[in-house]
C-alpha cells in the first residue's frame, strides 16, 4: 500500500474540526513533506517523527513521502498531530493494517525516543471528537485522565509509539485493545479551599454587597481605602457560589486545557474559577490572542466564575475598556485574516480600587498626599460605559476597633445556603424564559409585562432616572439587584425597601434607602 490515512483534530478556540491525515509513499527521492497550512511546530514534524520511528523499531522506507492535513484550508497548529502523521506513513508502508486505524482519532506529540508526550487542547479536541461520531481515541498517557473526563468515546492512552504499532499489531483495532493496566477516575474531585467569610469582621454593607452579587451573578465595585478588607472579601466571595454543573464544569476544563494549565489532567473541579490577572496584563492576555496561536484570556479562564481586578485603576485603559464587550456578550470574538476565534467569557467581574493614589482619600483626608488633580484623574480611569455596567458600586470603610472587637462574622456555608436558595428561587421564576440568573434577565421584561414593579415601588429609582444619576442600563441593573435582595429575603417580590437598598448598593446614596 502506498495510501494511508487517519483522524485528528484541529482546533479553533474550543471548536473543533476533524483532520483527515492523508501519506503518500512514491519513488522519488527520499524526503518527508507536511502540507495543509500548519503552523512552525507543526512544520518541524517530519524530524520528530522519522526519529521517533527508527526509536520505535518501525524506520521509515526511503522514499518520497507527502503528508496532507486536509482540509487544506484550516490552520493547523501545535505538535498533537505528530502521532496522526506517524500512523498515516506507518499505514502506508504496511506496518500498520490501514483498516484498523483508518476511523480512530490520534493525538499526541512525538518525542525522538519513541514517547508519545502530552498536548495542550486534549479535551476540547476530544469533546469534538465525540460529538463527530468517533468512537475510538489513542491519546498520550500524562492526558488520559483529562481525555476520560468526555463521554461517548473510548480514550486509550499511550505512552510510546511503540506501544501503538505493537497494539494495532496484536488486537488490531482499539475497541479490541485490552483496557490499560491503570485507570485514572475522572469522578468530580472535592472542592478546592478557599477562605471562609467568618474571617472579616464588621463591613455589614460590603458582605450584603459580595452576598447579593453571588445570588444574582452581578458585577462588583468595591472602593475603600488600603487595609479595609477589599481583596478579602473577593477572594472569598467564590466560597459562596454554587457548584458547576458537569458540563459547565467540562467547559471550565476545555479552557484550562487550551492554555495549558496543569489542573486541566486532575479530576474534574466543580469550584467556579477564580481569575486575578496582574495590573501590568497585556490586551492579549486579558482577552486573549497571541502573535502565533491564539490563546484564551483572563477573561475567559474566568468563564464562569469570578474575574477580580484588584486596584482596577492601575490596569491599562484600553485594558478595562475591553471587558464591555464581553460583560455584555458572554464571549470574546478575536479577529485575524485567517481565521476568527470565538471563546467563551461568561464571568462576574468583582473590582477593587483605592479612592485615589494614595489610597487615603476617603474618610481619613488628612493623610491623603494627592493633589485635587491627582484624585479627578485617578477616579475617572473607572467611570463612563464600563462603570455603568457594574451593578454593585460599594464604599468598604476601613475598620475601626469599635467595628471589630468581638464580632465574629457569618460563615461562608451560612451565606452559601442563602445564595444556593435565592439561585433557586430566580431559575424556578425564569424557566420558562430561559433565564438562570436575575442578572441575565433582560430589562424591558422588567420593565413591561407581568414583572414590572409598580410605580409606588420604584418611585425612588424613577427619580433618579429622571434627575439623571441613573442612566436606562442603571434603572434595569437596578431593577435586577432588587429582585436578588427580595430573593434573598424569601419575598414574592421587590418592595420599595428592596429597592432603595438594591439603589443605595448601586449609586453609594445612603439616603435613597430611607
Amino acid at each position: 500500500m502506498i495510501l494511508g490515512s487517519t483522524t485528528s483534530v484541529a482546533l479553533a478556540g474550543l471548536e473543533g474540526r476533524a483532520v483527515k491525515v492523508e501519506a503518500q509513499l512514491s519513488s522519488s527521492l527520499p524526503g518527508l513533506i507536511v502540507s495543509g497550512l500548519p503552523d512552525a511546530a507543526c512544520r518541524q514534524a517530519p524530524e520528530r517523527v522519522r526519529a521517533a520511528c527508527t526509536s520505535a523499531g518501525a524506520p521509515l522506507p526511503p522514499k518520497k513521502i507527502v503528508v496532507n492535513l486536509s482540509p487544506a484550508s484550516v490552520p493547523k497548529s501545535g505538535t498533537g498531530f505528530d502521532l496522526g502523521i506517524a500512523l498515516a506513513i506507518l499505514a502506508a508502508g504496511g506496518t500498520v493494517r490501514q483498516e484498523a486505524c483508518g476511523g480512530v482519532v490520534h493525538l499526541g506529540e512525538l518525542g525522538l525516543d519513541g514517547s508519545v508526550r502530552g498536548v495542550i487542547g486534549i479535551l476540547p479536541a476530544v469533546r469534538y471528537a465525540a460529538r463527530s461520531g468517533l468512537r475510538d481515541a489513542v491519546v498520550p498517557l500524562d492526558n488520559g485522565a483529562e481525555a476520560r473526563i468526555v463521554e461517548g468515546i473510548r480514550i486509550h492512552p499511550v505512552a510510546s509509539l511503540a506501544d501503538v504499532i505493537q497494539l494495532y499489531a496484536d488486537h488490531g483495532p482499539p475497541d479490541r485493545w485490552p483496557p490499560p493496566a491503570v485507570v485514572t477516575p475522572s469522578a468530580p474531585a472535592e472542592p478546592r479551599p478557599v477562605p471562609d467569610l467568618a474571617d472579616i469582621v464588621g463591613q455589614s454593607e460590603a458582605r450584603l454587597a459580595v452576598e447579593l452579587a453571588a445570588a444574582g451573578g452581578h458585577h462588583l465595585l468595591l472602593s475603600g481605602p488600603p487595609g479595609s478588607g477589599k481583596t478579602m472579601l473577593a477572594e472569598r466571595m467564590v466560597g459562596v457560589l454554587p457548584p458547576l454543573g458537569f458540563d459547565a464544569a467540562v467547559e471550565v476544563h476545555s479552557i484550562r486545557s487550551l492554555q495549558g494549565d496543569t489542573r486541566a489532567g486532575g479530576p474534574l473541579d466543580l469550584r467556579p474559577p477564580f481569575v486575578a490577572p496582574h495590573h501590568g496584563s497585556s490586551l492579549a492576555a486579558m482577552v486573549g490572542g497571541g502573535s502565533g496561536t491564539i490563546r484564551p484570556g483572563a477573561v475567559s479562564a474566568a468563564h464562569r466564575g469570578l474575574l477580580f481586578l484588584d486596584e482596577a485603576p492601575e490596569f491599562r485603559n484600553d485594558v478595562l475598556q475591553s471587558l464591555r464587550q464581553p460583560l455584555e456578550r458572554g464571549r470574546v470574538v478575536i479577529a485575524r485574516a485567517r481565521e476568527t476565534v470565538t471563546f467563551p467569557a461568561r464571568f462576574q467581574l468583582v473590582l477593587a480600587a483605592n479612592p485615589c493614589p494614595c489610597g487615603y482619600g476617603s474618610g481619613k483626608a488628612l493623610r491623603c498626599t494627592c493633589s485635587p488633580q491627582r484624585r479627578r484623574a485617578y477616579a475617572a480611569r473607572l467611570r463612563g460605559p464600563l462603570l455603568d455596567r457594574v451593578d454593585l458600586q460599594v464604599h468598604v470603610p476601613a475598620v475601626t476597633r469599635s467595628r471589630s472587637v468581638g464580632i465574629v462574622g457569618e460563615g461562608s456555608d451560612a451565606v452559601a445556603a442563602r445564595v444556593a436558595s435565592a439561585r433557586w428561587a430566580a431559575v424556578e421564576r425564569w424557566r420558562e424564559h430561559g433565564w438562570e440568573r436575575n442578572a441575565d434577565v433582560p430589562g424591558p421584561l422588567l420593565r413591561t409585562g407581568r414583572f414590572a414593579l409598580p410605580r409606588s415601588v420604584t418611585n425612588a429609582l424613577d427619580l433618579a432616572l429622571e434627575s439623571g444619576r441613573l442612566t436606562l442600563r442603571g434603572y434595569d441593573r437596578t431593577i435586577r439587584l432588587a429582585w436578588t435582595h427580595a430573593d434573598v429575603q424569601g419575598r414574592l417580590a421587590p418592595t420599595a425597601e428592596d429597592v432603595g437598598i438594591a439603589l443605595m448598593l448601586r449609586t453609594n446614596e445612603r439616603e435613597t434607602a430611607a
